[in-house]
């Protein structure tokens, strides 16, 4: 039971993804309803059974705050680089670099850190592009939009007429 769980606001708009675990107690607690399921299995439990939830929206709707930070990790910087190495374009990225290296005073920020192949984060180290003679393929930039909160996730289709993506 490691399935996740798309949670919608009451007004249908995506907040994020729970846990299976989570999404039954919501149910039970008549916290949550289920708006898609699995049609193939059930939840049961000794005096009740519901619909295998894959998306449930909350009864009540909750004020999410207009701005959200999203976490600087590695996960969410090959989502915003679509897993393209910035430096090369030519190779999927598997790891992440600081434009200017952290060892050279560079900040850890979002307009910093780019998705790299390991080739090239090897070979570059902890130059500055300036002297590698390198120039990068996209100027990296702050995500932003409530579906950052979903990223890594592997949607379902199910879940996309919600994501709007």
């Amino acid at each position: 039971m490691t399935d996740n769980v798309l949670l919608l606001n009451a007004s249908y708009e995506p907040i994020r993804v729970i846990s299976f675990q989570r999404a039954v107690i919501m149910m039970v607690q008549d916290r949550a309803e289920v708006i898609e399921a699995d049609p193939e299995r059930m939840v049961r439990s000794p005096s009740s059974s519901w619909p295998w939830p894959s998306v449930v929206r909350l009864r009540t709707y909750v004020s999410i705050p207009f701005e959200r930070n999203i976490a600087l990790n590695k996960r969410n910087v090959l989502n915003r680089d679509n897993f393209e190495c910035a430096y090369c374009v030519n190779r999927k990225a598997t790891t992440v670099d600081h434009i200017h290296p952290r060892s050279k005073g560079g900040l850890h920020r979002w307009d910093n850190v780019i998705a790299a192949c390991r080739p090239c984060n090897n070979k570059k180290d902890d130059k500055l592009l300036s002297e590698m003679g390198w120039k990068l393929a996209f100027q990296p930039k702050v995500p932003s939009g409530h579906n950052w909160l979903l990223v890594g996730v592997k949607d379902r289709d199910s879940w996309a007429k919600y994501l709007k993506l």
